[in-house]
């Protein structure tokens, strides 16, 4: 089975059911209207634009890197491409022309397409890359034609990038297999997520992630449902949309449940919503949005790298609010919370969770490998398990509980950011001499960037430099990666062996948080344009 397999036997059954949906409110800016597929329709589009990737050359195992932004047409490229066996790569254009760069490059994509928006800049990005090749999204598109289907189940699908802890974001190789277990896995949830073909999944969250376009997106495809993709979070019209758009789910990023609580929903509040689904959110508010809001918040745990091979989801009761409850583990899923020896600790104590798959494939549903880095995979893979870096608690009833993260990874707003990549990017700027990135808590992002800074100089003004240092980061980072906060120091906490005490680090910028004793820059964090 691939994808593409499976959506044409959801085609077969579900015909004329409602399938991608784009509310207006989300296509205001390059559509007069909302744009809807039924399963048919997306059919003849994506029957087109595989006769159209066909023409261009494109066959199995090639890759697409495509800059769509949260239009429907990822979704659609994801199908067609699929068909003929090759994968997908999204780009996210909010990054600076060097990390968009780095992705098409470093994926070794055949081809890059995007919409008109961002079409002038891929084609000079692609210009700078040996062999690059950037074609409109209006050439794809070509009459029908009989087209050899391929693939299989072990055949790459799509090519995410995520930050890691080593620099450079990792490309998570994603099989058919991986998607389709992903869908599986949502669609077998049931109690408080029992989902069918009359559901209607409404995501702010990009298609650049797994959660929209793994989960949300096979999840509907495999039941028949009705993906309803926003192009981000708006909170202020969020209520109008959802209710208008009949979602009966919604997916959400931690940070969201934080700011619906500051917003009036008026007439708004839509009361077919039956459940929210997503990770992250402030213990302190869950019970308080539930009881203002009418449905669950339902908390649960994945990596892009783990899939729905590795998922835990609070599906079912007690789900212990306030506490940073997870759940409990899909039961296709082997688990076990290890120490430092990567033996079991008792029931009750902190230890790092490692995952894998029930039966003779611990692998089974998780992804393939990290592109170009087989050796990180394998490292990640040591002993049998995968080794997730977060730390977690088991209670007496087997609910699962997050603890924190053991890796250096700051996770805002559902962004994942590897502090040494931030870091990297800092030690360019000749007034930074030394510096140490961590995250601190942040009430309605769950985490912000904090980088403690050695400067180059002891005459500098450190308001003016932490200015600098933040619009040069900008230049780039992705926005969301820059610092939210900088602190000068004299010198960073080391350990005895003269490395980095990121423990140190850590503790030293919670307490700078708290004094104000740092330069604060939040407010200076915004999107950038990706034209």
């Amino acid at each position: 089975m691939t994808v593409y397999r499976a959506f044409q036997s959801s085609v077969s059954r579900f015909s004329e059911r409602p399938f991608l949906r784009a509310p207006a409110s989300s296509t205001r800016d390059y559509a007069a209207a909302a744009i809807e597929f039924s399963y048919q329709a997306a059919n003849a589009s994506v029957s087109r634009l595989i006769a159209g990737y066909s023409r261009l050359g494109i066959s199995f195992e090639d890759r697409v890197a495509v800059a769509f932004d949260s239009r429907l047409d990822v979704y659609l490229h994801l199908l067609s491409l699929n068909a003929l066996g090759a994968s997908i790569v999204p780009l996210n254009m909010a990054g600076s022309d060097d990390e968009v760069r780095y992705v098409i490059e470093h994926s070794d994509a055949s081809l890059v397409t995007g919409t008109n928006e961002h079409f002038s800049r891929l084609q000079r990005i692609v210009e700078s890359i040996d062999g690059g090749r950037a074609v409109s999204s209006d050439a794809i598109d070509a009459e029908p034609q009989d087209v050899s289907e391929k693939g299989e189940a072990d055949t790459e699908a799509a090519l995410l990038y995520t930050s890691g802890t080593t620099g450079k974001p990792k490309g998570c190789m994603l099989s058919n297999e991986y998607f389709l277990t992903m869908g599986r896995e949502y669609n077998d949830l049931g109690d408080l997520c029992a989902i069918d073909e009359n559901d209607r999944l409404a995501t702010p969250l990009p298609p650049n992630h797994m959660n929209a376009l793994a989960t949300s997106f096979m999840a509907m495809l495999l039941c028949g449902g009705c993906v309803i993709q926003l192009d981000r979070f708006h909170p202020r019209s969020w209520w109008k949309t959802v209710s208008s758009e009949g979602a009966t789910v919604i997916h959400y990023l931690g940070v969201m449940p934080a700011i619906l609580l500051t917003q009036d929903p008026g007439d708004d509040v839509a009361t077919h919503i039956r459940f929210g689904f997503g990770a992250g959110s402030d213990p302190r508010h869950q019970q308080v949005f539930e009881e203002r809001f009418g449905f669950p918040l339902i908390e649960a745990w994945a990596m892009t790298e783990t899939g729905g091979g590795g998922m835990i989801v609070a599906n079912s009761e007690p789900r212990h609010l306030g506490k940073r409850c997870i759940g409990k583990p899909i039961e296709s899923m082997e688990f076990r919370i290890a120490g430092n020896d990567d033996e079991a600790v008792a029931t009750g104590e902190d230890g790092e969770l490692l995952v894998r798959s029930m039966g003779t494939n611990p692998r089974a549903g998780f992804f393939s490998a990290y592109y170009k880095d087989a050796e990180a995979a394998e490292a990640g893979w040591r002993g049998g398990w995968w080794h997730t870096g977060d730390i977690i608690r088991q209670g007496a009833d087997g609910s699962l509980y997050f603890v924190d993260r053991s890796k250096n990874v700051i996770r805002r707003s559902g962004e994942n950011i590897a502090a040494i990549e931030v870091e990297t990017v800092l030690l360019q700027f000749p007034l930074v001499k030394n510096c140490a990135v961590t995250a601190v808590p942040d009430e309605m992002r769950g985490d912000e960037v904090f980088a403690l800074v050695v400067a180059g100089s002891d005459s500098v003004d450190h308001e003016q430099l932490a200015r600098q240092v933040f619009d040069e980061s900008m230049q780039l980072l992705t926005y969301f990666k820059t610092p939210g906060y900088i602190q000068f120091v004299n010198q960073l906490p080391l350990t005895g062996s003269q490395k980095v005490n990121r423990a140190a680090v850590k503790t030293q910028a919670r307490d700078a948080v708290v004094a104000g004793s740092c330069i604060d820059l939040r407010e200076f964090k915004r999107r950038r344009s990706t034209t």
